[in-house]
């Protein structure tokens, strides 16, 4: 377990991060930790109590999909209960225990449950100076703010602040609430001691300062500028511009940084992604080079980018392989190939031993995991996942290949896992006359048996004028044949459906100035 501050690796680890967390991660070996889990910023708080409106419906779902009151929830409840690994505080006992009898067994308690599960490892690995982000929404902060109360206070540590994130962006006139532009985020450190580094933003200009204060710049004798700032008790005192400029400007906890929009090179395509100068502020303050930053919900790895830019290392955890491809790729995108080499991944499959592992997972929440490490790994990330809730109408993900300098031919992929006979093939043939799809790719776990292959050749070749070949119009590709790399493409794909990151110029990104203290 000493490997994180020995070996100069970084980790990367695919699957549930509580699982993950509970096998990897040992005690006290983090120095912080910011995590920024699934929520839905537009459910109402009439949509918490079960009273879903119509005109919310669909972002009520959004919620109840991605936390359910299932087996899981009510063994995560069950484990909190009953203490069963000793890491559950009473005061986290007796609130889950409360918080049951007023929500009811429900999704928005089930969210409840799964975070106070994953706050009690966190706490656990954490180092005793180490420090603790959440960042949430308002419409359930008051319920989680109680929940890490009784996690880190009632431990000997300290809630620090709690932090708005104030951003920029376009509403239209809303008839009953004012325009909703913040998210929460709680800070905590595990004991009395932490690592923190104030410091201040430097002003742009003697103007800036002056003009936020509202005061007139005044010179003395030697020509030195200053202003005059009240002592209180009728007192005013003068505050040269040279000295008071030096610190800077103190940064409180309301922090006005903009999203990303559509036009930031930053942006990557993902939804949820977070601005980097908003990870750069809290990673500068809470931790030191070379210090370990984990993020158990990594996304598309804002928080993995920044540590790796600011010489920390870091792990990160998400149960998606489409985050962990995206992490990948921005890595290389940015820092080059090599970058990679101090990157230990954990959970993708290798072998057919774990690829059937990761087919045959009973959570709900990674039923379609394996579609989805079939067609990125074989696409290389070039292929799109469908995302669609429920029947995905036989299609697992699609991509785009040039006919000509401006047209583009589609290609559908078809993932199976388990038995597959020549009606597969059939069915294949039928979707992509559906979809007008060009070309199809069936991707199987199992073996395929020769009337499959003779199906497949009877749906005839398609002319690929590009490169002005016949290629036929269904591949049949197997699991074991995408491990090995013996599995090619028949046709060169466009670029991938996520974005570049920009390469980096080691700029090391919101300039802060350390102040002495």
């Amino acid at each position: 377990m000493s490997r994180f501050s020995n070996n100069g690796k970084n980790y990367l680890y695919y699957g549930d991060n509580l699982d993950n967390l509970r096998r990897f991660v040992p005690d006290e070996s983090v120095d912080l930790c910011y995590i920024d889990p699934p929520f839905n910023s537009k459910r109402n708080y009439n949509q918490i109590y079960n009273r879903i409106g119509k005109e919310d419906i669909a972002q009520a779902q959004a919620f109840i999909d991605t936390w359910m009151w299932d087996d899981l929830a009510r063994k995560g409840f069950s484990d909190i209960v009953q203490n069963s690994n000793g890491l559950f505080t009473n005061q986290a006992t007796n609130l889950i225990i409360g918080l049951e009898k007023v929500l009811g067994q429900d999704s928005l308690l089930a969210y409840l449950v799964s975070m106070t599960l994953r706050v009690a490892e966190i706490h656990r690995v954490l180092k005793p100076t180490g420090n603790f982000y959440f960042h949430c929404d308002p419409t359930s902060s008051h319920y989680l703010k109680l929940i890490l109360d009784s996690i880190f206070c009632s431990q000997s540590g300290d809630f620090k602040n709690e932090i708005i994130w104030n951003y920029s962006g376009w509403n239209s006139k809303l008839k009953d609430s004012f325009s909703k532009r913040h998210d929460v985020i709680f800070f905590y450190s595990k004991g009395k001691t932490q690592t923190f580094n104030s410091y201040s933003l430097p002003y742009e200009s003697k103007e800036q300062y002056v003009s936020r204060r509202k005061q007139k710049i005044f010179r003395d004798e030697t020509g030195r500028e200053y202003v005059l700032s009240d002592r209180g008790g009728g007192q005013r005192i003068k505050r040269y511009l040279d000295e008071a400029m030096a610190y800077g400007q103190p940064i409180d906890d309301v922090w006005k940084i903009d999203k990303l929009n559509n036009s930031s090179k930053e942006r990557l395509g993902y939804p949820t992604q977070k601005p980097e100068a908003l990870l750069e502020r809290i990673i500068k303050a809470s931790t030191n080079e070379g210090d370990i930053v984990l993020d158990a919900y990594c996304g598309c790895g804002t928080s993995v980018a920044v540590a790796q830019k600011l010489n920390r290392r870091w792990i990160g955890i998400d149960i998606t392989y489409q985050a962990i491809s995206v992490i990948l790729k921005r890595l290389e995108d940015t820092h080059g190939s090599q970058v990679l080499d101090d990157v230990i991944l954990d959970g993708i499959p290798r072998d057919i031993n774990s690829a059937e592992a990761l087919a045959n997972r009973k959570d709900d929440r990674t039923r379609k995991e394996f579609e989805k490490w079939a067609v990125l790994t074989y696409s290389k990330n070039r292929a799109a996942i469908n995302q669609k809730k429920g029947a995905d109408q036989g299609v697992d993900g699609r991509a785009f290949f040039p006919i000509t300098d401006k047209e583009f031919g589609s290609i559908i992929f078809q993932v199976k896992s388990g038995k597959v006979d020549a009606r597969d093939i059939r069915d294949l043939v039928g979707t992509m006359s559906r979809e007008k799809a060009d070309l199809g790719v069936f991707i199987t776990l199992k073996s395929p048996t020769q009337p499959m292959i003779k199906e497949a050749k009877s749906a005839g070749l398609y002319h690929y004028q590009f490169f002005d070949r016949d290629i036929p119009k269904i591949q049949i590709v197997t699991v074991e044949e995408i491990i090995n790399g013996d599995a090619k493409f028949n046709v060169p794909l466009v670029a991938g459906v996520l974005k570049s990151a920009p390469r980096s110029n080691d700029d090391g990104g919101e300039q802060l100035e350390l102040v002495a203290g």
